[in-house]
């Protein structure tokens, strides 16, 4: 055994040993003070082990995925990879989630009493609503949103309502909408991983995006569509610096500044996009025309809302009062500061641990190491510090399964620095499969 791969062996170990201990101790604490408010801490969910309609699909995706994916990858013309990798992630995504059901795993799941689409009714004149918004985030104030439409600006409920106004009403329309464009988020990542770091390690990196532990929760929550839109906006910003076009920066800045209408957290997305000027600081200074359309783009979104009479710094006070009031206020903060990053693992993989351990150790001999792999090593590691910052704020205990979606398609990119993908890969899906037949997820 070399000693690299050793190494990676004692990443996985360690990961391991994180998941293993957040689950003892958040048993404990759950049992003993009732603090954490999840029945199977670190994650959201019961244990319930079960197979369903979707059992058959999962095992056929996860296995042809192993046994068929790094090579396709290596062979396939770019734009066929890319239409392959959005087909596969949905059907992986979709086949986890029937695992519960048609009506459990996708319909139900943004119908029940704290979701979106539980408040449709109540924009029938959108302005007036947006202007009377932050009247009801409080729990104390009348007629008080559901958790997670105070927990987000307007425009994350405002996707629902337009669905629901172009036809495409009710729970089952919704988590297809979440599912579809929440598998465009793999496609994005290797857009942009091409245009910073090079095709080889995009194609390297494609299989463990497409067949992601993450694909449990894609599925089932409304985050897989953020993460999709904050995944684009980084994308097209990696191909405006690439070179491309003044188009991409000002599409770029669109949907940076929509990303930041859709979560109060993806602000934490800019980091991301600050490594990507980063690392194309030469184009950028050639052309440093390029950040008027990116700033341009940026403006819209914020000018929008601001002007129909959404105030975000408003709606984002009260949401921190808010959610101290409710169950945010009661989690220990002790225990889930450290226990984040374990469900960070779980939607990740044991296989990213090695990963993250390959990636410090390419930026440790960055004067050495190829430009295209410091060049990922830099993206992974501005995804990995917005993940951090959001742990440390406290304002992420629990639930961060879905709420870290954004940023953990962001780390998947690391696993292309390891060597034999099939059996990094096989424990992704090994994990991602498990997860999904013996806990009943909540979201």
């Amino acid at each position: 055994m070399t000693r690299p791969l050793l190494r990676d062996l004692y990443a996985v170990l360690a990961a391991a040993l994180l998941v293993t201990a957040a689950v003892l101790v958040g048993r404990h604490i759950q049992h003993s003070h009732h603090t954490l408010f999840v029945n199977w801490p670190p994650l959201l969910g019961t244990w319930s082990p079960h197979v369903g309609p979707g059992t058959p699909a999962a095992v056929l995706v996860a296995a042809a995925g192993v046994a068929y994916g790094p090579a396709l990858a290596a062979r396939l013309p770019w734009r066929a990879l890319l239409a392959t990798a959005w087909a596969t992630a949905t059907a992986w995504t979709v086949s986890l989630a029937l695992i519960d059901g048609w009506q459990r795993g996708i319909a139900g799941r943004l119908t029940t009493p704290h979701e979106y689409l539980r408040v449709v009714d109540r924009f029938d004149d959108i302005p007036a609503t947006l202007r009377d918004f932050t009247h009801h985030i409080l729990i104390d104030s009348p007629d008080n949103w559901p958790a997670h439409v105070a927990g987000h600006p307007p425009g994350a409920t405002l996707t629902f309502v337009l669905l629901d106004r172009i036809g495409l009403r009710g729970g089952g329309w919704a988590g297809v909408w979440c599912i579809a464009v929440g598998a465009t988020a793999c496609v994005a990542v290797l857009v942009a991983v091409r245009a910073l770091a090079g095709e080889s390690l995009a194609r390297r990196a494609a299989p463990f995006l497409v067949l992601a532990p993450a694909a449990v929760w894609m599925g089932t929550s409304a985050d897989a569509y953020f993460a999709a839109v904050a995944a684009w906006a980084v994308a097209l910003l990696a191909l405006a610096v690439s070179g491309r076009s003044w188009g991409w920066a000002a599409a770029a800045g669109l949907l940076f500044g929509l990303t930041c209408y859709l979560s109060y957290g993806l602000t934490l997305v800019a980091l991301i996009g600050a490594a990507v000027l980063l690392l194309g600081r030469r184009r950028v200074r050639e052309r440093p025309v390029l950040l008027v359309p990116l700033l341009a783009g940026l403006a819209v979104v914020p000018a929008a809302f601001t002007l129909a009479g959404f105030d975000w710094w408003e709606a984002y006070r009260l949401l921190v009062t808010r959610y101290h009031q409710g169950v945010g206020g009661i989690r220990p903060y002790g225990y889930w500061v450290w226990a984040n990053l374990a469900c960070a693992v779980l939607i990740t993989g044991l296989a990213t641990a090695p990963g993250l351990r390959r990636t410090g150790a390419v930026l440790v001999r960055r004067r050495t190491e190829h430009p295209d792999r410091v060049g990922l090593a830099l993206l992974v590691s501005a995804a990995l510090l917005a993940l951090l910052i959001a742990d440390l704020s406290g304002m992420s205990k629990a639930e961060t399964e879905r709420i870290w979606l954004p940023f953990a398609v962001w780390l998947l990119p690391a696993c292309a620095f390891l060597t034999r993908p099939r059996a990094w890969l096989a424990a992704q899906a090994l994990l991602a499969l498990l997860l999904n037949h013996v806990l009943r997820t909540g979201w």
